[in-house]
């Protein structure tokens, strides 16, 4: 089945393939990724507040970053940036494994990258009361500066030894039999990700608890306790947030009538979808239509 949530960063240059996402409350530079919604992907990923406070939620924990605080994210975690705050403004850093490897099967690879990549450890925060990870923050304030500069001759050579030397720090000061989370976060981490993977690319359909449950093996009220203790939600909740979620979008995108999306998205009353929309949205599809559109 394929994973319709793990994402699939869209790089500038992908013989350079790294990139710095900007997100305020009001969007994402460059466009095109779902910074606001629960997936994963197979880049590490590096988070620095530079306005403000964010909640960024990892594997079901919630942690507030305030400006000049980081998180770590290992490739393949489950996580949300769940709030912006207004006035806030933060930086995620992107670049695959492969940019700290050197090349393939290198030493580099396979001591230093491997067994921290392929571990249990997840994530990371990154405060400035601890004197390697103030050395953190400040390399990533630099490679913010050099990203928002033009290109220019060495600028991939400079961006990829702060980034190994961003790598180093870090794991020079964590172990991992202190850090790696249990193997049952894991466990449990993987099969919300098959669920969720299943309710996106199902959505438009009739889904049972049942179906949602068997897709990662388990039984209805254990599907439903992996949700409530990772997501804090329910498998219902969850599909109905998303199938309006999807319904913004056409919406937003297309002249579809009303009646037309609902049955698009997976309700099969109009009315439900309409009491549906506004239970999240404070107002009706025709009002959230008629709004102008955030540049």
């Amino acid at each position: 089945m394929e994973n319709t949530l793990h994402e699939k960063n869209r790089y500038p240059d992908m013989s350079f393939p790294y990139a710095m996402y900007t997100i305020t409350p009001l969007g994402v530079t460059p466009t095109g990724r779902g910074f606001n919604e629960l997936h994963w992907h197979e880049e590490l990923q590096f988070t620095l507040v530079t306005e403000g406070k964010i909640v960024m939620q990892v594997n079901g924990m919630d942690y507030e970053l305030e400006s000049g605080q980081a998180i770590f994210m290992n490739k393949g975690v489950l996580h949300i940036t769940s709030k912006v705050k207004p006035n806030s403004q933060y930086v995620s850093f992107n670049f695959p494994e492969k940019a700290i490897g050197f090349y393939s099967d290198s030493n580099m690879e396979k001591n230093y990258v491997f067994p921290f990549t392929h571990s249990l450890f997840l994530s990371l925060v990154i405060r400035e009361e601890v004197e390697w990870q103030r050395q953190i923050l400040e390399i990533l304030w630099e490679l913010k500066k050099k990203f928002e500069m033009k290109s220019y001759w060495g600028w991939e050579y400079e961006v990829s030894i702060k980034t190994a030397q961003l790598w180093f720090t870090m794991i020079s000061n964590i172990t991992l039999s202190s850090e790696e989370s249990p193997k049952y976060l894991k466990q449990q981490q993987e099969r919300i990700q098959l669920m969720l993977s299943y309710i996106h690319q199902n959505y438009a359909n009739i889904l049972s608890l049942q179906e949602i449950a068997e897709v990662a093996h388990l039984s209805i009220s254990e599907c439903g306790r992996s949700f409530k203790k990772t997501l804090h939600t329910t498998p219902y909740d969850y599909l109905i947030k998303y199938r309006i979620k999807k319904s913004t979008e056409l919406l937003r995108d297309t002249e579809h009538t009303i009646s037309e999306i609902a049955r698009m998205v997976g309700f099969n009353h109009v009315n439900h979808f309409i009491q549906s929309f506004k239970k999240h949205h404070q107002q009706t599809p025709k009002e959230y239509r008629r709004l102008p559109t955030t540049p």
